[in-house]
């Protein structure tokens, strides 16, 4: 568990660089995020699949959970009178809740979005409704999550510059409204989200207009929308000059393994994505020996474990043949342990990370696991 103090209001200290890298705390009054971290993502008040204590067991520090979902089911203020968020799901560490503006782009068909906000209808009943950046942050606020996000509007790649431009200038006055709306709150933050698709003028306009609001952290958004990683990497290396030094960067959304590695190399401290979730309930598992598709008739008869080095259980413990039989038979064990390694994977890689970093030997570290992804790749092919 973290070994940093909790403080009662929000701070960031960077403890160690690597090149761009760096691994650092985040602490707060609910405790300590060590970075870089991954966030699993528990959408709806919970990590699917997961109990709170194994996610905290795995080594997890904050969850994310989404101001849309929860707004719609059970909704913010039965959730305030419930005690919370915190209370309503079992956990006690530090909570970031996206403000929404991704499902805003993903139920496009549904929604309109205007300088006020976007007027929606819900994917689960129909009903209208409708989100302005004040009414996101009270969301929040409603929620009782420590970590806040600004309401944007999200631009899905590719999209041509009219209609980039129009979203980033859109979002940028969205931030300003949400940072009048937070005001002050000793031991939250609010952290605006750096948009402007995949053209780097218009990303380092809103870096530096975000910059100079003085928010407690700062968002990279936008991206893992249907772009090439490559294009990904080079809006970070963009944007990176231009966030203060000393606030945080979360790249939103992201994402494989990989993506988490280049994008710690460029200096981004703070990730989420549905990915390890998702997979681990179709079958799919991430090892240090790489992605491991237990549908894979190859596994029917195999009596080794996903990684017999693995402290988890689930990725110790059991047979590939018995993963196999689960997930062929669309059994519920096997998405809860596919899942469990996945997350854990995930939190081992991150601790990974910190550690090569304080060490000066992040370059190396890559390396090694990449190498031993390609040699588990190879034999699988042999």
């Amino acid at each position: 568990m973290p070994d940093t103090p909790f403080s009662s209001d929000f701070a960031f200290a960077v403890h160690a660089r690597d090149g761009q890298a760096r691994t650092g705390a985040i602490t707060m009054p609910r405790g300590t995020i060590r970075t870089p971290a991954f966030m699993p993502v528990g959408t709806a008040a919970t990590v699917k699949a997961m109990y709170a204590d194994q996610v905290r067991d795995l080594g997890a520090d904050v969850v994310l959970g989404n101001t849309y979902h929860l707004m719609l089911r059970p909704g913010p203020e039965r959730m305030a009178r419930l005690g919370g968020l915190h209370k309503f799901m079992r956990w006690d560490g530090p909570i970031l809740t996206d403000s929404g503006g991704f499902q805003v782009m993903s139920l496009s068909a549904l929604r309109k979005i205007d300088e006020q906000g976007v007027t929606f209808r819900s994917h689960i009943d129909g009903t209208a409704h409708h989100m302005s950046p004040e009414r996101s942050i009270e969301i929040q606020g409603l929620l009782g999550s420590d970590i806040q996000m600004q309401l944007d509007e999200c631009v899905r790649l590719p999209a041509d510059r009219t209609t980039i431009e129009k979203g980033m200038r859109l979002s940028l006055r969205w931030a300003e409204r949400c940072r009048v709306a937070f005001g002050e709150q000793p031991g939250k933050a609010l952290f605006g989200i750096v948009q402007g698709g995949d053209l780097p003028d218009l990303r380092i306009e809103s870096a530096k207009a975000l910059a100079a609001l003085d928010l407690k952290g700062y968002a990279i958004g936008g991206l893992a929308v249907g772009e090439p990683q490559a294009v990904m990497l080079a809006m970070i290396e963009t944007v990176e000059p231009y966030l203060p030094a000393e606030k945080p960067r979360y790249l939103m959304g992201v994402g494989t393994p990989d993506d988490l590695m280049q994008s710690v190399l460029r200096g981004v401290d703070m990730f989420d994505c549905v990915m390890p979730t998702r997979a681990g309930r179709h079958g799919l598992a991430y090892t240090r020996h790489g992605r491991i598709n237990l549908r894979n008739a190859r596994h029917a008869e195999d009596t080794r474990p996903l990684d017999e080095a693995s402290t988890c259980p689930a990725a110790r413990d059991y047979s590939r043949a018995y993963l196999h039989h689960l997930v062929r038979s669309d059994e519920i064990l096997g998405m809860m342990l596919l899942t469990w390694n996945n997350l854990a994977y995930y939190q081992d890689l991150m601790a990974g990370l910190r550690a090569a970093i304080a060490e000066g030997r992040l370059a190396d570290f890559i390396g090694a696991t990449k190498e031993g992804w390609a040699r588990a790749e190879a034999a699988q092919k042999a």
